[in-house]
């Protein structure tokens, strides 16, 4: 059997299923024979909307001043180093591919893919690009904002995560839909929405790149709140690569860090405190979300809270100090 590569709907295949799937009333609508292109039809010919322009071989151009980013745009991380390199290509080039946009009604108009190149031709100081107009559903907004997003792996593991999980919510659909809209497998689309089960100071460490997918994975594996903690305290400041996150994870699953605070022998230490001693610790531990030491007895003592990070600081400040 041959190997199935690359995804399995590209942007050209979502749209023509979006034409044969939505039926757009003829008399707002008309579909140009020569471009394929949508446009408002508001007479016995076709009628452009405001701020469009046709040439003499069909295509439509519009100011890119005109243009404001999808409603359902996954992607909120735009790297402006990449930004001003494809500027500088836009300059020399223009935009050869068309922008698809879709009528907003107030004069502008949607970007429903493309807003990379619109950013760029803005920077470029480009006065008009190529576009198709087109109508679409919200959810197919998002459908081909994803897609085309997922095909310049343009998204980061969180915002890919995040529309997956939308497209689910704005559909009503299961992850196995999803996946076959996206021309994704089951299990992919299923372990990108488990990022989600970060905390959130750890999915800004994945959006931003600090961690990747691997130690986001590594991370959900551990079972303890606290041990997940010192796990991602131990990425961040040792530089794990995913291997060694994920053999950290299994040490600390299996009462790791407890050996090793015993000396090393590789099999944890009897913990021969009162266990009500020991439950108070924990109740601590799940309170604060990190590492937590208790010494001593009922009557005298002291407790270590670890931190790993400023936002593990500001985050067990706000849980023993609150807003005060």
């Amino acid at each position: 059997m041959a190997k199935k590569t690359g995804l399995g709907k590209g942007l050209g295949a979502l749209m023509q299923e979006e034409e044969a799937r939505e039926r757009v009333s003829e008399e707002a609508f008309v579909e140009n024979a020569e471009t394929g292109v949508q446009l408002k039809n508001t007479s016995s010919s076709v009628k452009l909307p405001d701020g469009i322009e046709s040439d003499e071989n069909g295509t439509l151009w519009v100011n890119p001043s005109l243009l404001k980013p999808n409603p359902q745009q996954p992607r909120q991380y735009f790297d402006e180093d990449q930004l001003a390199e494809l500027a500088e290509s836009v300059r020399r080039e223009g935009v050869l591919s068309p922008v698809i946009i879709e009528d907003a009604g107030d004069g502008s108009f949607y970007i429903i893919a493309g807003e990379r190149r619109t950013r760029a031709a803005k920077k470029a100081g480009l006065e008009r690009i190529p576009v198709q107009l087109r109508k679409y559903s919200e959810v197919r907004k998002l459908e081909v904002a994803l897609i085309e997003n997922i095909q310049r792996t343009d998204l980061n593991p969180v915002e890919e995560a995040e529309a997956y999980y939308h497209l689910m919510e704005l559909d009503n659909i299961t992850q196995d839909e999803v996946a076959s809209r996206v021309g994704k497998n089951r299990s992919t689309v299923a372990n990108s929405i488990r990022l989600l089960k970060l905390p959130e100071d750890m999915r800004r460490s994945l959006a931003s790149g600090a961690i990747s997918a691997g130690h986001a994975r590594a991370l959900l594996s551990v079972v303890n709140p606290a041990d997940q903690r010192v796990l991602f305290g131990k990425m961040l400041g040792q530089g794990l690569s995913v291997r060694q996150a994920e053999q950290e994870a299994a040490l600390l699953n299996g009462g790791g860090r407890a050996a090793k605070e015993a000396g090393g022998s590789g099999v944890p230490k009897r913990d021969t405190r009162d266990p009500d001693y020991i439950a108070i610790e924990q109740k601590f531990i799940d309170r604060l979300g990190t590492k937590v030491k208790m010494k001593g007895s009922f009557e005298k003592g002291t407790i270590t809270i670890d931190y790993f990070t400023k936002d593990d600081l500001n985050r067990i400040y706000d849980a023993i100090v609150g807003n005060k």
